[in-house]
């Protein structure tokens, strides 16, 4: 009998664009928590936000393009195949079909998290996974008092045991977290300035090529 699976990260997002403030925290998470892989997975219609401007299959391009060459990255086009609203509950009992008793793991951010009552089905996302909550080193979160209630009941301290189970923990892990937003980034390309070292070259140049996020009568500087 071989050695038990390392858990599998989940990490959703519209993606638009997919910048190093989602990739520098995943790579420490797939390191910190002993992670298997972490697995991007871009949403086609997004549950709490008005739509890209840009196609599902673009910002799925995208992350394929970032994640070259990072040993543990992979892209999940799950979400694309599947019509309607793209709930992160259906995403992870898809996998768990899959995975069978590979542990995961639901990567998010404290601000995500903060709104997690928000989300369809919510109190059934730790029936599948655990959840990795993202936080600045000394940072506190403040919850609603159910979502509180919520984690109390399954909140772990230590990385180890996410390995232990295929899901109900709730760790709260310091990563290092860059303040950069794709608001940011698509304002900057609306109004022709360079979004250089917010993302990777081949994403850089993906957006560059095809003019995405920028009026098309609008200086053609973005990768200046």
């Amino acid at each position: 009998m071989g050695p038990a699976p390392r858990p599998v990260g989940v990490l959703g997002g519209t993606f638009d664009p997919v910048h190093y403030g989602h990739l520098r925290p995943a790579l420490e998470l797939l390191e910190t928590l002993g992670l298997g892989e972490v697995r991007f997975v871009p949403c086609r219609v997004p549950a709490h936000r008005g739509a890209p401007s840009v196609t599902a299959e673009q910002r799925l391009e995208l992350v394929r393009l970032a994640i070259i060459g990072q040993p543990g990255f992979v892209v999940d086009d799950r979400e694309l195949r599947r019509p309607g609203p793209s709930y992160m509950v259906d995403t992870l009992a898809s996998l768990r079909q899959e995975l069978g008793d590979t542990p995961l793991c639901l990567i998010l951010g404290s601000d995500a998290f903060q709104t997690l009552m928000t989300w369809h089905r919510w109190q059934a996302l730790t029936d599948f996974a655990h959840i990795a909550v993202m936080q600045r080193p000394g940072a506190s979160l403040v919850l609603p008092s159910a979502l509180e209630a919520f984690v109390a009941t399954r909140r772990v301290d230590k990385a180890r045991l996410l390995h232990e189970r295929p899901a109900g923990s709730i760790l709260l892990q310091p990563v290092t977290q860059l303040a950069i937003s794709a608001t940011q980034i698509r304002g900057l390309l609306a109004r022709g300035q360079s979004v250089r070292y917010l993302l990777p070259d081949p994403v850089l140049a993906y957006l560059h090529d095809r003019a995405l996020y920028r009026p098309s009568d609008s200086p053609n500087i973005a990768t200046s």
